[in-house]
Formats: structure tokens, sequence, C-alpha cells
């Protein structure tokens, strides 16, 4: 089943330890473009996060947002520099017996000056960590599937039903054709007739016209490719994989075949015919760009 472009997912995970929370959505794009917003602390997964999600996505551009909040009791330790006060004491020490003054420091002084105390942030453990974005990420992006899926679907149908409607145009087309040639070998008659009065028509000049005239508009070979590219695409249609660039080759082919038709079209229910034709193939077009 082909997959749509556009799709969304969300997960959300929580554990007595942190809470993720994971959302994708995605638009057009002509390859794949995956981008990943989220906290600083998260970064170092950044590598993993686009392996995952590349087994998922190949075309699209697709944004992530990943929230996470620590839960954890303690979250940040006092850390005490031991090196760093004996170095202030020692500097305290050397201007009293320098300068004379008295030297009235003591612990609780000592301990305001800076990189004394400091908080620290404990280091998660980055197995645990991993495994809680890993399976945040899987499930997003399989709902994200889904949705792109569900979509896909739809498409899937309009399109069938699209290129079923153009096979009955090209049947149009084809039954049409015959009726234009003999509709304009009476025509020419009917004009020789009335300028050469009671003189005796050349039959063979007449058949000689007729025939070129036919090659010139012959439409044949165009509707037979244009039948074919149309099986090819209802049958690309039903792959599995990545098609979308294969279904917008196809049509521009299916396009060009429906351009020569009306080109050559010496007649209005013809013209009529291919340029609803051609109408159709841009309303296929516009929907391919949309399927991965």
């Amino acid at each position: 089943m082909i997959k749509s472009m556009t799709g969304f997912g969300r997960s959300e995970i929580s554990n007595e330890n942190c809470k993720m929370i994971v959302e994708m959505k995605s638009v057009n794009h002509r390859y794949g473009d995956i981008s990943i917003r989220m906290p600083k602390k998260l970064s170092f997964f950044e590598t993993q996060m686009r392996t995952l999600l590349k087994k998922y996505i190949q075309r699209g551009k697709v944004d992530v947002f990943i929230t996470y909040e620590d839960l954890s009791e303690q979250t940040v330790e006092l850390r005490y520099n031991q090196t760093m006060a004996k170095n202030y004491l020692d500097m305290l020490t050397r201007m009293e017996q320098e300068l004379g003054v008295t030297n009235d420091i003591t612990a609780t002084a000592l301990s305001r000056y800076p990189e004394v105390f400091t908080l620290e942030e404990q280091q998660s453990d980055e197995e645990q960590l991993w495994a809680v974005l890993e399976e945040a990420l899987t499930r997003a992006v399989t709902a994200f599937v889904e949705t792109r899926v569900a979509e896909g679907e739809h498409l899937y149908h309009d399109l069938m039903e699209k290129l079923d409607g153009m096979i009955h145009m090209v049947d149009a087309i084809e039954s049409r054709s015959p009726s234009i040639v003999e509709e304009y070998r009476e025509k020419l008659e009917e004009k020789v007739k009335e300028l050469l009065e009671n003189n005796i028509i050349d039959d063979g000049r007449i058949a000689a016209e007729v025939t070129i005239y036919a090659d010139k508009i012959c439409v044949d070979e165009e509707t037979v490719r244009l039948r074919s590219h149309i099986e090819s695409m209802k049958n690309t249609l039903n792959m599995e994989g990545t098609i979308g660039r294969k279904l917008d080759f196809i049509a521009q082919e299916m396009n060009r075949e429906a351009n020569t038709i009306l080109s050559k079209a010496n007649d209005l229910e013809l013209s009529n015919i291919a340029i609803d034709l051609k109408t159709e193939i841009e309303k296929v077009r516009e929907q391919i760009q949309n399927i991965e």
C-alpha cells in the first residue's frame, strides 16, 4: 500500500525517573529531510535517532519535537572543592603576613568564595535514558507511519478512479478518430464537386489527399503509449516501497502523449476530450506529489 508524505505521530512515556514526549509531523518534500528539536541533554543520541527514523521514513520534510522532564528526586549534587578552599586560605594567610592585617576568616566565610561549593547535575545512565527515548521514538514513528498509510489508501483509490476515467477518454479518442477521416473525405469531395461542377472527380487524387490528412492527424501511436503508461502507473501503485519519483516520471510521459494528441486534433470533439485528458493528468500529478 502506498504512503502519503503527510502524517502525524505522538507518544508519551513516563516512569519514576523521567517523562518523555515525542511529536512528529511531515509535509511534502522531494527528498528525505528530518529536523529534530530536542533538549541539549539528548543531543548525544542524535545519530542513533536519525538511524532509527530512517528505517521508517524515506521521503518528506519531517519535524520531530522531543520534550524531556527529569522526575528523579535528586537531579543535582553539592560538591566541595577542597583544593580551591585551601588555595583561598593560603592566599588569605599570606595577605595577613605580608600586610599585617587580621585574618578573621571562618569556614562560613570561606564557603562563600567562588568554586568552593558547586552544584553539579548528576549524570544519567545513558543506556537507561536511550531505552526510554528509543521506545518513545518507536511508538511515535509507528503512529506517524499509520497516518501516512491511511492517507495513502485514500490517495490510492482516488488515483485508480482517475486512471480508469482516463482509459475511457482514450477509448473515446480511438473511437472518434476514424470518423474524423471519413468526415474529411466527404467534405473534400463536396468541395471538389462545387469547384469542378460537372467535371469528373479524380478519385485517386481524393484518396491521396485523404491519406495525407489521415497520417497527419493519426494518434494511434500516442494512444497506445498512453494506455501503456496508465497501466504502468496502476501496476506501480500496487508496488511496495518508495514509488513517488517513478509515478512522477510516468505522469510526465502521460502528459507528453496528451500534448501530442491535442496538437494533432483537428476536430472540436477530439480537442475537448484531449483537454479533459490533460486536466485529469494534471490532477494525477498533483496527487502524486504527496506520495512517498
